[in-house]
C-alpha cells in the first residue's frame, strides 16, 4: 500500500514591494499631520474646537447680515449676531454628536436604515424646536441684557415659534449634514486603514514563511519518504510525522485564508498539543477540552495557537518537576471562550512579554475590534490566558464549500 501523501511540494509566493512602499508612506503622512490623523484624545479636542469655531464664526457672519430688525449699522450687529451664533451652538452639538456618537455607528453602519430614518428625523426635529425656543422665549432677553434695550426688535411679538421651528431645520440640516460626512469620511479612513494594516500583516507573515521555506520540494517529498519507513518499523514515529505533516500543510496553505472553519482550527491545536505531549511523556500533566462535532463558525487561521505555543516555549519547559497545561474552550451564544493555564517557574517574565503574544495581540485589535476580551494573568507559579471571542456563523453549504476549497489547494 502506497503511503498517503502529506506533503505537497509546492507553494505560491507573493510580491510585496509595491504595496509595502504605498503603506510606508500612508505612515509618514499620518506621522507628519498628527492633528489630521492622529486618534489621541488632546488632538481630537483640538479638531472639535476648532470645528466649532469656524461653524460660530461662519454663522455669526451669516447673522450679521439677516439682523434687519435692529436699526444699527453691520458692525453694531456683528457682536449680537456673534452672541446668537454662539447660543444656537447648544441645539447644533446636540444634533452634531447625537449623529456622529449615535445614529451613524449604531444604526446606520449597521444596516438599521429604517431605525436610521426615524432617529435623523425625530433629531431634526428636536434640533428645531430647541432653536424655535431660543429664538421666541431666550434671544430678546439677553439682546437687552448683554447690548441694551436700544438691540431688542421692534416686532417680537411678530416672532412665531413654528417660524423658529424652519429656521432652525435650515441650520440643523446644515450642520447634521456636514457632522454626518464627517464621521462617514472617517469611518471609511479608519476601514482603509485598518485592511492596509492587515495586508500588511499578511504580507509580513507570508515573507516570514517564505524565508523559512528552503527547497519545499526536496523536504516534502523526504518527509514522505520518512513516513514510509516508520510505518513499518516504528508506527509512532510515523504518527507523529503524520501530525507534523498536517500542521504543515495548515500553516503554509490555509493559513494563508482570511477565514477557516472552527473545526480546522481546533483540529490543528489538538494536533500541535498532542505532539509537544510526545516530547514530555508522562511526565506532562495535561487536560484539554475542546468543543465536539463541527460548528458553523469560521475564524482567522493561527489565531489561538500563540497562546498554547507560548506556553509549552516559556511555561511547561521551564519546569523540572510536574509540568502541567490545561486548555479548555467552549462556545456560549456565538462567542468562544478560551481559557488556558499553565504552571511556571516563579520568574518567567517572557511568558507576559514574548513577541508571540504581542503579534497576537495586535491581531486581535485588527480583526476582531471591540469583538474580543483578553485577559493575561501572570502570577508566581500559573499563567492564566483568558479570551472570549465573538464568532461570525456562516451556513454548512459554504463551510463545506470552504473546507473542499482548502482541501483542493492542498492537493
Amino acid at each position: 500500500m502506497s503511503p498517503k501523501n502529506y506533503f505537497p511540494a509546492t507553494m505560491n509566493g507573493t510580491s510585496a514591494g509595491g504595496v509595502t512602499s504605498f503603506l510606508n508612506l500612508v505612515s509618514t503622512r499620518m506621522e507628519r499631520y498628527p492633528f489630521i490623523f492622529s486618534n489621541e484624545k488632546n488632538y481630537r479636542l483640538q479638531r472639535h474646537l476648532v470645528f466649532w469655531s469656524l461653524w460660530w464664526a461662519f454663522q455669526s457672519f451669516l447673522y450679521s447680515f439677516a439682523a434687519g430688525v435692529l436699526n444699527v449699522s453691520y458692525f453694531e450687529r456683528l457682536p449680537v449676531a456673534s452672541m446668537e451664533a454662539f447660543v444656537y451652538l447648544v441645539p447644533h452639538m446636540v444634533l452634531a454628536y447625537s449623529l456622529m456618537y449615535f445614529v451613524v455607528p449604531r444604526l446606520l453602519l449597521k444596516g438599521r436604515y429604517f431605525k436610521t430614518v426615524l432617529a435623523v428625523a425625530g433629531f431634526f426635529l428636536l434640533t428645531g424646536a430647541i432653536s424655535s425656543s431660543i429664538s421666541v422665549f431666550l434671544l430678546s432677553k439677553l439682546r437687552i441684557l448683554i447690548f441694551g434695550p436700544r438691540y431688542a426688535p421692534e416686532h417680537i411679538n411678530e416672532v412665531h415659534f413654528f417660524l423658529g421651528l424652519l429656521a432652525g431645520l435650515r441650520g440643523g440640516i446644515t450642520i447634521g449634514g456636514i457632522a454626518a460626512a464627517i464621521k462617514l469620511m472617517k469611518h471609511l479612513y479608519l476601514k482603509e486603514q485598518r485592511n492596509l494594516q492587515l495586508q500588511k500583516e499578511n504580507i509580513s507573515s507570508q515573507l516570514q514563511v517564505l524565508k523559512a521555506q528552503v527547497h519545499p520540494h526536496f523536504l516534502f517529498n523526504t518527509l514522505n519518504n520518512i513516513y514510509a519507513t516508520t510505518q513499518v518499523t516504528s508506527p509512532a514515529a510515523a504518527s507523529m510525522i503524520a501530525g507534523l505533516s498536517d500542521l504543515l500543510r495548515y500553516m503554509l496553505y490555509e493559513g494563508n485564508q482570511t477565514v477557516v472553519p472552527l473545526h480546522r482550527e481546533l483540529q490543528m491545536l489538538q494536533q500541535y498539543v498532542l505532539l509537544e505531549k510526545s516530547r514530555y511523556g508522562k511526565e506532562l500533566d495535561m487536560h484539554m477540552d475542546l468543543p465536539e462535532g463541527d460548528t458553523n463558525y469560521v475564524i482567522a487561521p493561527l489565531l489561538l495557537l500563540p497562546f498554547v505555543e507560548n506556553c509549552f516555549k516559556h511555561g511547561t519547559s521551564t519546569m523540572l518537576e510536574q509540568p502541567w497545561m490545561s486548555l479548555s474552550i467552549s462556545i456560549e451564544n456565538d462567542w468562544l471562550k478560551m481559557k488556558l493555564l499553565n504552571g511556571k517557574m516563579e520568574e518567567t517574565p517572557a511568558l507576559h512579554s514574548g513577541i508571540g503574544l504581542h503579534n497576537a495581540r495586535k491581531r486581535l485589535q485588527l480583526l476582531y475590534p471591540n469583538k474580543h476580551e483578553l485577559v493575561i494573568t501572570n502570577e508566581a507559579e500559573v499563567f492564566i490566558v483568558n479570551l472570549k471571542l465573538q464568532l461570525e456563523k456562516t451556513s454548512v453549504l459554504a463551510i463545506s464549500l470552504l473546507t473542499k476549497a482548502l482541501a483542493e489547494a492542498d492537493a
